[in-house]
């Protein structure tokens, strides 16, 4: 691939620092565009700070680009964020779309989520990019939405277009950091009553703190039928190897794909294995309703670009416990 100026979106977050670093390194120019500075230094970046709904920011980091990675989101499931959630994500996709079709870069990769799918309500398990498209949640409508969107852009600029339905995403460092955005209420007791609480699911709270001693705990989320939860947890560096491939790959152009693990991480096997890493004791609750349980498949990114998660659950533990040991 020859050197090209490429534009990010969200170089600030995880997956966007890691892809504009890359990128770099392997002798690409790169812009990066997002609310807060990135931290990253190199002759060829350049950094726009600003929203992505701001039209005089859009133009200006879309300008000169070769390709665009719009990766950059705001992710949040409280009802208070949500005239926000939908002016950076459906308003912003937008204005950002309409300033690159002015611009005619001659690709485009969007991050767009598996929260497109009903995850927890699924016609079918595995998931696969044929699923009927049922958002459950406000995040997962922005993101349909910004589908749509790119695929008008394709269809009236040109602009070859790949969608990637992003898993859900961690660094393996953060999996035993109780402060993680993420982590820390999927695992740890304490963040997760607090989520629940801000979340007003006061039920599921008040049997949270019947298990907590005021100590340090893991816990087992599991449904109120018993079932543990069974999500898909994908580390950034496979996420980083799939998005690549997407820019780099003739194949992958006009093409949606699920990029994520192979496998799901079942609960009940991740849980225990976190306890013996930290020492922490492990609750097991039992929370109302139907709980977290879906299989998304990768089969078609696998097959047409060649993608190959390395990252298992196991792995990304064992690491996350290193640098625990590291920082204690």
């Amino acid at each position: 691939m020859t050197a090209q100026t490429i534009l990010v979106t969200g170089c600030a977050g995880r997956i966007g620092a890691r892809v504009a670093r890359h990128l770099l390194e392997v002798g690409h120019r790169v812009t990066g565009f997002d609310l807060c500075a990135s931290g990253i230094e190199h002759p060829a970046f350049r950094e726009v700070i600003g929203g992505f709904d701001e039209r005089a920011a859009a133009a200006e980091a879309v300008r000169g680009a070769d390709a665009i990675l719009h990766l950059g989101a705001f992710m949040s499931w409280l009802p208070t964020d949500r005239d926000r959630l939908f002016r950076a994500n459906v308003e912003g996709t937008r204005i950002l779309l309409e300033e690159a079709a002015a611009v005619r870069p001659a690709r485009l990769v969007f991050a767009s989520s598996g929260e497109v799918y009903p995850e927890n309500m699924p016609d079918y398990q595995p998931l696969d990019e044929d699923h009927p498209l049922k958002p459950r949640s406000p995040y997962g409508l922005t993101k349909l939405i910004g589908e749509e969107m790119v695929r008008f852009f394709e269809r009236t600029s040109g602009v070859p277009a790949t969608t990637l339905r992003f898993s859900h995403t961690q660094d393996a460092s953060e999996l035993l950091d109780p402060g993680s955005f993420f982590s820390g209420p999927r695992f740890f007791l304490h963040p997760k009553i607090r989520q629940q609480e801000g979340f007003g699911n006061m039920e599921a709270a008040a049997m949270l703190r019947a298990v907590d001693d005021g100590t340090p705990a893991l816990v087992l989320s599991r449904s109120e039928l018993g079932r543990p939860f069974r999500m898909h947890i994908t580390d950034t560096r496979d996420m980083v190897a799939g998005i690549l491939l997407a820019l780099q790959s003739e194949n992958a152009a006009g093409r949606t794909y699920n990029l994520g693990a192979t496998a799901p991480v079942d609960f009940a096997e991740a849980l225990p294995l976190m306890a013996r890493a930290t020492g922490l004791p492990l609750k097991t609750v039992d929370l109302p309703g139907g709980g977290v349980f879906y299989e998304t498949s990768n089969a078609r990114i696998r097959a047409e670009l060649g993608f190959e998660p390395e990252w298992t659950i196991e792995r990304m533990i064992a690491e996350a416990a290193a640098a625990r040991a590291g920082t204690a």
